[in-house]
């Protein structure tokens, strides 16, 4: 897989460069109400793999509350939700029936 470096926007809404191809840990709301086993932990191969992840099967109220974390950058729900917007995030089609 080649590595993908494309634009996100930083904390303070600065361009900055995203590696898509990096290795990625997603981490769980902190708040009690979700409980434990409604996500747990997670470590991906790449970023996109875990944005798919965190866009794609949480239920919203989770990714609210998640992070991501891509080396040593940290990335909350609405970061997460800007990376998968992203036109550097590299996206799968799937193939057709």
């Amino acid at each position: 897989m080649s590595v993908q470096v494309a634009p996100a926007i930083d904390r303070e809404g600065e361009p900055a460069l995203f590696d898509y191809g990096a290795e990625a840990e997603l981490f769980p709301p902190r708040s009690r109400k979700f409980g434990r086993q409604a996500m747990g932990y997670r470590r991906f191969d790449s970023a996109a793999e875990a944005i798919r992840f965190a866009m794609e099967e949480l239920p919203s109220a989770l990714l609210l509350g998640a992070q991501l974390q891509v080396d040593e950058a940290r990335y909350d729900g609405p970061a997460i939700r800007r990376l998968y917007e992203s036109a550097g995030y590299p996206r799968r089609t799937r193939p057709s029936a």
